[in-house]
């Protein structure tokens, strides 16, 4: 009896490994479309920024994306699209932060000016300043009036020293059915692109030539 079911369990090893391969396969395969970015096609920013009073490098009459937004915009060849909540937010900084942390912690949709239809675009970049470690809620209000299978999305932020801080992984969760750039979005610090442009405008450049992008003629 032993000798049977040794024999058997011989026979079974190779289907099982043939099987643990096939499995390994098709998760590596599934990995491999997600990572599997359309970088040609028409491409769309979209951006919010805030002006007024903002933290390291005070009254600003352009926003730090808006700056970085239009950078990329340039390089590409894309056409570009600002988030504008209907009640904007207050200039003083403070007061700014206040808002942005009630509606962060009451997961709140702040009404949106205008749209886009994204529909008639390939490659998304969605840009934003990191707001309590999240992007500003009227991002999210825009991105989920949106059907974002298919697309190919970018995001990119601006920050003074916290980074991507991981939220291109929520925005990835958020647009759902789209492949999204995570790991290797672009983050530039509010700071430089307002007082040293050039050096913001080679960090764009650099980011794209390393995403294989070329301005659509």
């Amino acid at each position: 009896m032993k000798k049977i079911l040794a024999l058997i369990f011989s026979a079974l090893i190779p289907v099982l490994c043939n099987t643990a391969y096939a499995s390994n396969t098709s998760e590596e395969g599934i990995k491999t479309e997600e990572k599997t970015m359309n970088m040609d096609g028409k491409k769309l920013v979209v951006f919010f920024s805030h002006t007024g009073e903002n933290y390291n490098v005070g009254y600003i009459e352009k926003g730090n994306t808006h700056i970085v937004a239009d950078m990329i915009a340039d390089a590409t060849g894309a056409d570009i699209f600002e988030i504008v909540p209907e009640k904007g937010y207050p200039k003083s900084y403070n007061e700014c932060i206040e808002i942005a942390k009630k509606e962060l912690q009451a997961n709140a949709r702040p009404a949106v000016k205008g749209d886009v239809k994204i529909e008639d675009y390939d490659v998304i970049f969605i840009g934003y300043p990191q707001w309590w470690g999240e992007p500003p809620m009227c991002v999210y209000t825009f991105i989920e009036k949106h059907d974002w299978n298919g697309k190919t999305v970018i995001p990119f932020v601006t920050h003074e020293g916290s980074g991507m801080g991981g939220t291109d992984r929520k925005i990835a969760a958020e647009c759902k059915g789209a492949n999204t750039l995570t790991g290797k979005g672009l983050a530039i610090q509010g700071k430089v692109a307002q007082e040293n442009q050039a050096s913001a405008k080679k960090s764009v450049e650099k980011w794209l030539e390393g995403l294989g992008m070329k301005k659509d003629k």
